[in-house]
């Protein structure tokens, strides 16, 4: 059985929201899909292990905000790599709280649609939420940010606790100074010089060893050091 089939099924990239009485909390979900249209039922699916699984059982309700295409990977690592537990994901960005009190993130988001939770299905590691749709709004044109496109283009990795997460796909390989990869030690970011970090003003062709020390990961935000050699 080859598990990389599975990266041939589409996704795309959103922020799932939801609220605990005041305490709001997000996270990256790529796992979500429209079930049916009238009356119109959304579904996403959110690892028990997360802050804001616990926030959507708390209040039966969820948001889900649509991501560009150009949204910067630091943006993506904020949501997608850190703990609602530790920090506050929504300090300094855009957001606004819908009257039932769940958040909807405003920022690099083509638009957001709220659902109220009417059943969920126990899928082990993860739940499954079905929500019938209360809101949504459109913000802005653009083109929405595919899973395809956050892996190819952006170079973008895969949190442990995502439903896609398939372990040992990070992509090894090795060069000499201009084309060795570095890997972060925490979110398996592979900083590639050929592409180098330009949200970060870091230009393609730049050796690891040439980077400011003051550099972080574009996704999880670590230092330079907590990188290792690809070999």
């Amino acid at each position: 059985m080859d598990p990389n089939i599975l990266h041939n099924i589409g996704y795309g990239m959103y922020i799932a929201s939801s609220n605990k009485g005041e305490a709001i909390n997000g996270q990256i979900a790529n796992t979500a899909f429209q079930i049916t249209s009238e009356p119109v039922t959304i579904a996403v699916s959110i690892n028990k292990k997360n802050l804001t699984h616990e926030f959507i059982e708390a209040s039966l309700c969820f948001s889900l905000s649509i991501l560009l295409e150009d949204t910067p990977l630091s943006f993506i690592g904020r949501f997608g790599f850190r703990s609602g537990r530790e920090e506050n994901k929504f300090k300094d960005i855009k957001f606004e709280r819908l009257a039932s009190g769940c958040p909807v993130v405003l920022d690099h988001c083509i638009g957001y649609l709220e659902a109220k939770v009417i059943n969920k299905l126990d899928c082990g590691t993860h739940t499954l939420f079905i929500g019938e749709m209360t809101e949504s709004k459109v913000l802005r044109s653009g083109k929405p940010l595919t899973y395809d496109y956050y892996h190819q283009v952006k170079r973008g990795t895969t949190p442990k606790t995502a439903p896609t997460f398939i372990k040992g796909e990070e992509d090894i390989r090795s060069g000499d100074r201009k084309t060795q990869k570095y890997r972060c030690t925490v979110c398996n970011y592979i900083y590639d010089p050929a592409n180098g970090d330009p949200d970060s003003g870091i230009q393609p062709g730049t050796a690891f060893e040439d980077i400011p020390d003051n550099w972080k990961c574009p996704i999880c935000g670590v230092a330079k050091d907590k990188f290792v050699k690809e070999t």
